[in-house]
């Protein structure tokens, strides 16, 4: 792409962006202003992590190419057919061989993915809900009631 042409089409971007749009920023608020722009909640943790713990499962039982059609020796029919062309003379076994193992690599991968995602989040909720219990022990009212987190705004103003 040319010089000019990248100029050309940043600027038609930028004509197409309403005038409103603000970028690495949030809107000015002044303390205490809007919504809080950080929440955990346990069942959000919770349903992230069991969907990756069932995708780990899933990717397990159903993208295995190279144990699928197994032999004796333990090769599945994509090995044993990488071998079977490699030995017959063909260049496409060994290529077959290599998709194979970057296809296995890549599975492997997203599997340690998912399972590191899924123990994370159950670490996170299990950490936030000692977290919250040991938060809302400390922060009472006089009369023994728990203190809002609402609350704790004014005393940071």
């Amino acid at each position: 792409m040319a010089w000019d042409e990248w100029e050309r089409l940043k600027s038609q971007a930028a004509d197409r962006q309403p005038a409103q749009m603000q970028l690495n920023g949030a809107p000015a608020q002044g303390p205490g202003g809007g919504k809080p722009d950080l929440v955990a909640r346990q069942d959000d943790l919770g349903a992230v992590g069991h969907e990756a713990f069932v995708l780990h499962g899933d990717l397990d039982k159903k993208v295995d190419i190279a144990g699928a059609g197994m032999n004796a020796d333990h090769a599945g029919s994509t090995h044993q057919a990488a071998t079977t062309l490699s030995g017959s003379g063909f260049t496409m076994g060994d290529e077959l061989m290599t998709t194979l193992s970057v296809w296995e690599s890549q599975v492997k991968a997203v599997r340690q993915a998912c399972a590191h995602i899924s123990n994370h989040l159950d670490f996170s909720k299990k950490l936030h809900a000692n977290d919250d219990a040991e938060i809302a022990a400390s922060i009472m009212r006089r009369d023994g009631t728990a203190l809002p987190a609402s609350e704790l705004e004014k005393y940071f103003k």
